[in-house]
């Protein structure tokens, strides 16, 4: 069976650098910071290290969700239905004609409701379970954006969640790319969105020593592949796609924004946490997108890196890129945005794709802002602090979870032939 071409022709966020996708790619193509201190909660109160994150900003859930429903979904729920608004909107899902039942959504999330958790804890160890919500379970449960989302649209396709830590979102898009390919449905929703800025949200990552602790200076805290990084910052937010076949795209008349063409899923087997030594993983991963794409490693112009700002991703992510490139990996333009965003953990896959998607689109290139000291063992291009124009016409999002999971996805940008 000839396999079908999958194209995007929605795109929706809610990030920290801004709660609609004009928003957020001009503040990211403008190097801005999305970090600043922690005011979810009083981090001195709570005693947790790091005191800084980058939060979603001046957000009201009843812009998109009616009061009484949205008091019953935990603020990832809450987001996710946001961005999915927007997305939905920008690929004219709500138009005659369009059948539902060929319409699916699978949005992830790598924590799901720790808001919710903690405070039904709260609840619990204070006065006993007879306190508890009866929302507790469907408000903390990772599947509830794909079915709010399916619910307030009446979208009938495959409906469920992917997860798997920091990979989940590309995950999600990965699995629906399959999905319309295979023709099991003609549109996907897809992505993942994150609300885990919690005293225990921190103060976890904080016992792994896995974030940055630069509460002097949080703007600057996040710096992937610099010699000084220390650890990444949380962030928050949600990420939506809308994928579509391209014969129904073409039929319905509706803007194509891009195309995805490659897809790799591997896995380390190595660790929980630490990542394969030289990247094997992340290797295959890559190889795969580029072997389904049918491109040569030559023909792609940039990658968004996974680019954590932690020791050990930024290293064996750049050895990865080095040996799947080869010589072309001088003459890539990477940059990991999660120096801006920080890390949307279950998000960070869809929010980054996203961003590719537009790199393709407008021939710009985010930077990767907070390079000040350089690392020897960072030795490739990372596109310093300001955006870089140039022609982009192939690129690969890299997405790497704890538990040794790699996504790696491919995109074009779209020309109609």
């Amino acid at each position: 069976m000839q396999k079908r071409r999958v194209v995007v022709t929605g795109l929706g966020a809610i990030s920290p650098l801004g709660n609609n996708v004009k928003e957020m790619w001009e503040n990211a193509l403008a190097g801005k910071s999305g970090v600043a201190g922690i005011t979810r909660f009083d981090p001195e109160e709570a005693a947790v290290e790091t005191k800084f994150a980058a939060e979603v900003k001046d957000f009201d859930p009843t812009d998109y969700i009616d009061r009484k429903e949205a008091r019953r979904m935990d603020p990832f729920v809450q987001y996710a239905m946001a961005a999915a608004s927007e997305a939905i909107a920008s690929a004219r899902l709500q138009d005659a004609g369009i059948d539902k039942t060929r319409v699916g959504v699978i949005v992830s999330s790598g924590i799901g409701g720790l808001t919710t958790f903690e405070r039904e804890f709260e609840k619990y160890a204070e006065k006993g379970v007879s306190r508890l919500s009866p929302f507790f379970i469907p408000m903390m449960i990772s599947d509830m954006a794909s079915g709010h989302i399916s619910i307030q649209h009446e979208f009938k396709g495959p409906n469920y969640a992917i997860t798997s830590a920091c990979a989940s979102s590309s995950h999600a898009v990965g699995e629906c790319f399959r999905i319309i390919e295979r023709g099991e449905a003609e549109i996907m929703v897809c992505g993942g969105s994150e609300a885990a800025i919690t005293p225990m949200g921190i103060g976890g990552f904080n016992a792994m020593k896995a974030l940055s602790t630069r509460n002097d200076d949080p703007p600057r805290a996040s710096r992937p592949f610099d010699k000084e990084r220390d650890g990444f910052v949380m962030g928050e937010g949600a990420g939506i796609l809308v994928l579509e076949s391209l014969d129904s795209a073409r039929r319905r008349g509706v803007e194509i924004l891009g195309e995805i063409v490659g897809l790799g899923s591997t896995a380390d087997a190595y660790h929980i946490t630490a990542p394969a030594p030289g990247g094997e993983g992340a290797i295959r991963a890559m190889r795969q997108a580029l072997t389904m794409a049918g491109i040569a490693p030559a023909e792609v112009q940039y990658v968004n890196a996974h680019g954590t700002s932690t020791p050990a991703n930024d290293k064996t992510e750049t050895d990865a890129i080095a040996q799947v490139f080869g010589e072309h990996a001088a003459q890539l333009n990477i940059s990991s945005t999660k120096s801006m965003f920080g890390h949307l953990l279950g998000a960070a896959g869809a929010i980054e794709l996203i961003l590719t998607l537009l790199t393709c689109r407008h021939n710009a290139i985010p930077p990767t802002i907070n390079q000040f000291i350089p690392d020897p063992e960072c030795y490739l291009c990372y596109t310093p602090n300001e955006a870089v124009y140039r022609e982009v016409e192939y690129a690969m999002s890299n997405s790497f979870g704890f538990g040794g999971h790699n996504v790696t996805v491919a995109v074009k940008k779209f020309l109609d032939d």
